[in-house]
C-alpha cells in the first residue's frame, strides 16, 4: 500500500525520470521509453507560415462576408472594412512579433500577460479562452464544415440539427487523434490544406475577374458600391469590423506555438510579414468576387456564400465549391486544435490549469491532455448558441485580450527598457492600434450592450475561481489527495509526463513555477 502510494506521489508531482521509470514498469511491452521527453521543434518557415494562413483562413471568408456587409449598409464600406481590418491585423502582429521574440514561450497573448502583468490578468485571459473563446471558435468552424459538406445532400434546405452535429463532432473526434498521434503529421496536414484553402479561394478570385472582365461590374462603381441601403451608425460600423475581425483571426496564433518553431528569432516574424499581407490581398479579392456575381440582396439571404457564387457561375461544377470550402474549414479545424491545445498546455505549466494538462506523451511528445480538454469543450460548445451571435461573443473577448496585450508590450518597455528585444517596432504602431482597438470597443459597448455584457462577465467569472483554485494554497489535505489520484490514474491511462526542457530557451521566464499545491494544478 505504501509503494502504491510512493508510486502516485511521484507520478503526480512529475519527477520525469522517475515517472518514466513508473510508466515502464507498468507497460512492459510497449515500446521503448526515450531518456528525454520533451516538445519537438519540428516548425520551420513553411509550416509556420501554413500555421497562420491555415487559422485566419477557416470558416470566416465564408461566414461574416454576409455580417460585414449587413452591419456597414453597402457594398463598398464592407470592402473597406475589408482592407482595413487587415491593416489592422497587420499592425497587431508586428507587436506580437517583438512579445514572440522577447519572450520565447509558447501560450501567446496569456504567456506575455503573465509575464507582464501576473497571474490575476493572465489567469482571466486563459480562463475566457479556454471557457468560450477557442472552443466557440472551433465549434463555429465545425459547423461550417458540416454546413458545406451537406449542402449539396439537402440542396433545398437548410441541413439538419443533428447531422450537422454529429458530422462536426466526427471531424473534431478524427483530428483530436491526429494531433494526439504526431506533431509532424498534424503540420503536414495543416500545409496541404492551407494549399487547399488557397485554392479553393483562388478559384473564386478567378471567376470574378472573368466576370469583371466581361463586364458585370456594375455593383463595384463607386455610385452602386455606395449606395447605402440603411445609414449606418458608428456602432454599426464597429460590430462590421467586429465580423471582419472573426475572419482575420488566428492571425497571432504562431505565438502559441514559439517552443517548437526552429529558430523562433528569426522564422516567427518572418512568417508573419509574409502570412498577414497575403491574407488580407485574397480576402479582398475574394469580396470582390463575390460582389461580381451577387447582388447585396443576394449575398444577405444567402446561408452560404460560396456554394450560392458557385452555383450561379460554375453550373454543372458547382459541387466543387461545396467540397473546397469544407476541406478549407477542415484545415482550419486542425490548425486550431493544434495551438489552441497549447494554450491549455502553458496555463497548466504555469499552474492555472489542472497539472495533468500540461503532460505530453512519453512517446509521441504530443500533450494528449490539453487536445482532450479542447474537443471535449468544442463538443460541448456545439450545441449552444447561433452562429453569428457566438461570433460577436468571440470577436469582443478576442478584441479585449489584443488590446491588454499591446498595451502590455508599451508596459514592458517601460519596466524593462534594457532588455534585449531582437524586433523592437516603431512606438506608433502599438499606439495606433490601440486608439483603434479603443474606438472599436467603445462603439461596441455601445451598440451592443449586452452581447459586450456578456463577454465581460465571462471573464469575469474567472476571478473568483482564481483566488478559489490558485491563489489559495492552504487548502484540506482530501482536496489535494482526490486531485493526485485522479492525475494518477489519467497518466497512466495516457502514458503521459512532464516534459523535460532547457529553461534558458524559454528565456526570460527562467523556471518552472513555484510548486505549492493549488486545486487547479493538482501539485502538492
Amino acid at each position: 500500500m505504501d509503494g502504491e502510494k510512493r508510486k502516485r506521489s511521484i507520478c503526480s508531482r512529475q519527477e520525469p525520470a522517475a515517472a518514466l521509470k513508473i510508466l515502464k514498469d507498468g507497460n512492459n511491452k510497449r515500446d521503448e521509453i526515450p531518456d528525454r521527453v520533451t516538445l519537438k521543434k519540428e516548425i520551420g518557415l513553411l509550416s509556420a507560415c501554413t500555421i497562420i494562413i491555415g487559422n485566419i483562413i477557416g470558416s470566416g471568408i465564408f461566414i461574416s462576408p454576409k455580417g460585414v456587409l449587413e452591419h456597414s449598409g453597402s457594398v463598398g464600406l464592407a470592402l473597406i472594412v475589408w482592407v482595413l481590418g487587415g491593416c489592422i491585423a497587420a499592425l497587431g502582429s508586428l507587436c506580437y512579433a517583438e512579445l514572440g521574440v522577447t519572450i520565447p514561450k509558447s501560450g501567446g497573448d496569456y504567456s506575455y500577460v503573465t509575464e507582464i502583468f501576473g497571474g490575476l490578468v493572465g489567469f482571466l485571459l486563459l480562463w475566457s479562452a479556454v471557457l468560450i473563446m477557442y472552443p466557440t471558435t472551433l465549434a463555429v468552424i465545425a459547423l461550417t464544415f458540416s454546413n458545406y459538406v451537406l449542402q449539396p445532400v439537402f440542396p433545398d434546405c437548410v441541413p439538419p440539427y443533428m447531422a450537422t452535429r454529429l458530422l462536426s463532432t466526427v471531424c473534431l473526434l478524427f483530428l483530436t487523434w491526429v494531433n494526439c498521434s504526431s506533431v509532424r503529421l498534424a503540420t503536414r496536414i495543416q500545409d496541404v490544406f492551407t494549399v487547399g484553402k488557397l485554392a479553393a479561394l483562388g478559384l473564386i478570385i478567378v471567376v470574378g475577374l472573368v466576370q469583371i472582365c466581361k463586364g458585370n461590374y456594375e455593383g463595384l462603381t463607386p455610385q452602386v458600391a455606395f449606395e447605402f441601403s440603411r445609414t449606418p451608425s458608428v456602432g454599426q460600423i464597429a460590430l462590421a469590423f467586429l465580423q471582419a475581425s472573426f475572419a482575420f483571426s488566428g492571425w497571432n496564433f504562431l505565438n502559441y506555438v514559439t517552443e517548437e518553431v526552429v529558430e523562433p528569432r528569426r522564422n516567427l516574424p518572418r512568417a508573419i510579414y509574409i502570412s498577414i499581407p497575403l491574407v488580407t490581398f485574397v480576402y479582398t479579392l475574394t469580396n470582390i468576387a463575390y460582389f461580381s456575381a451577387m447582388s447585396p440582396e443576394e449575398l444577405l439571404s444567402s446561408n452560404a456564400v460560396a456554394v450560392t457564387f458557385g452555383e450561379k457561375l460554375l453550373g454543372m461544377f458547382s459541387v466543387i465549391m461545396p467540397i473546397s470550402v469544407a476541406l478549407s474549414t477542415f484545415g482550419g479545424i486542425n490548425g486550431y486544435l493544434f495551438t489552441s491545445s497549447r494554450l491549455c498546455f502553458s496555463g497548466a505549466r504555469e499552474g492555472h490549469l489542472p497539472s495533468l494538462l500540461a503532460m505530453i506523451h512519453f512517446k509521441n511528445c504530443t500533450p494528449i491532455p490539453a487536445l482532450l480538454c479542447c474537443c471535449t469543450a468544442t463538443i460541448v460548445i456545439l450545441c449552444i448558441g447561433e452562429t453569428h451571435n457566438l461570433i460577436n461573443y468571440v470577436s469582443f473577448i478576442n478584441y479585449l485580450s489584443y488590446g491588454v496585450t499591446i498595451a502590455g508590450l508599451l508596459y514592458y518597455r517601460w519596466k524593462k527598457p534594457k532588455l534585449y528585444r531582437p524586433i523592437k517596432v516603431n512606438l506608433l504602431v502599438p499606439v495606433t492600434y490601440l486608439m483603434f482597438w479603443a474606438l472599436l470597443l467603445g462603439f461596441s459597448l455601445y451598440s451592443e450592450p449586452v452581447v459586450c455584457g456578456v463577454g465581460l462577465v465571462i471573464m469575469l467569472t474567472g476571478v473568483p475561481v482564481y483566488f478559489l483554485g490558485v491563489h489559495w494554497k492552504s487548502k484540506p489535505k482530501c482536496i489535494y489527495d482526490f486531485i493526485e489520484s485522479a492525475t494518477y490514474v489519467a497518466q497512466r491511462l495516457c502514458f503521459v509526463v512532464f516534459p523535460q526542457f532547457d529553461p534558458i530557451e524559454i528565456s526570460p521566464i527562467e523556471e518552472w513555477p513555484d510548486k505549492s499545491s493549488n486545486i487547479l494544478s493538482g501539485k502538492s
